[in-house]
Parts: structure tokens; C-alpha cells; sequence
């Protein structure tokens, strides 16, 4: 048997809309190998920028 492994990525200013995406994306789907979350900061003037993100491994 051979699985076609995908990824799916998303990319939200805030963990809350990241957590929404990914939940919506996974409702379903009986086919999740993986979940890669990662964060990364940035500072532009006196700003700073958070960028949440997650990979979603999955196989058919």
C-alpha cells in the first residue's frame, strides 16, 4: 500500500485564528500523520509582530 502523504500550511496574525483554521481543516478528516506549530516574533520600530503557524501532515 502506498500513502500519498500532503502537507496543508496556515499562517494567522493570532493564535486564536490559527487554532480556528487548523480545527476546521481536521473536523473531518480521519487522515492527519502530523502537526508542525511554530511561532516567530518580529520587532518593526516599537512594534511587535507575531506570526502563528502550523503544518498539517496528511496521507491518502
Amino acid at each position: 500500500m502506498v500513502i500519498i502523504m500532503k502537507v496543508k500550511v496556515f499562517d494567522e496574525g493570532h493564535e486564536k485564528d490559527l487554532e480556528d483554521s487548523v480545527n476546521k481543516f481536521i473536523e473531518e478528516r480521519d487522515d492527519i500523520i502530523d502537526i508542525k506549530y511554530q511561532v516567530a516574533i518580529s520587532i518593526v520600530g516599537e512594534e511587535q509582530l507575531y506570526c502563528f503557524s502550523a503544518m498539517i501532515i496528511y496521507g491518502k
